[in-house]
């Protein structure tokens, strides 16, 4: 906690909390990151033109950012593009076989209060913790 910045992690809570909110009004949909990925890679998905949007617009606003603030990203990880793949796959594997990722279960499925989203969420944390 070297760098407490309650004010924006505030802000930036109240946006995701907009923009989840914002799709399942819209949508009709939970904003999980690994669930609209899924769907964006199956050529029958009859929504890939919003899941297409929705991940430009995901990658775009870092572009934005990127350039704008461009202090705001720190320095890359190690370990090389391998690495990152490596770890790319087990977090795929890893939000299949627990039926979503922490951004479905964490911010959509807790606010919904889905039992299976409150155990998720308690197990990514407790997980999280004992690996720290």
């Amino acid at each position: 906690m070297n760098h407490f910045t309650p004010i924006s992690a505030l802000i930036g809570g109240a946006l995701i909390g907009l923009s989840v909110s914002l799709v399942l009004f819209t949508h009709g949909r939970t904003a999980g990151i690994s669930g609209l990925w899924g769907g964006l890679l199956r050529l029958d998905a009859p929504d890939r033109s919003f899941r297409g949007w929705f991940f430009a617009g995901l990658l775009g606003a870092g572009v934005v950012l990127h350039f704008v603030l461009p202090g705001a990203f720190g320095a890359p990880a190690a370990g090389g593009l391998s690495t990152a793949g490596a770890a790319g796959l087990l977090v795929g594997y890893g939000t299949r076989l627990g039926g979503g990722c922490t951004s479905g279960h964490g911010v959509c499925g807790i606010s919904r209060l889905e039992v299976r989203s409150i155990v998720a969420t308690i197990t990514f944390m407790a997980t999280g913790a004992l690996a720290v």
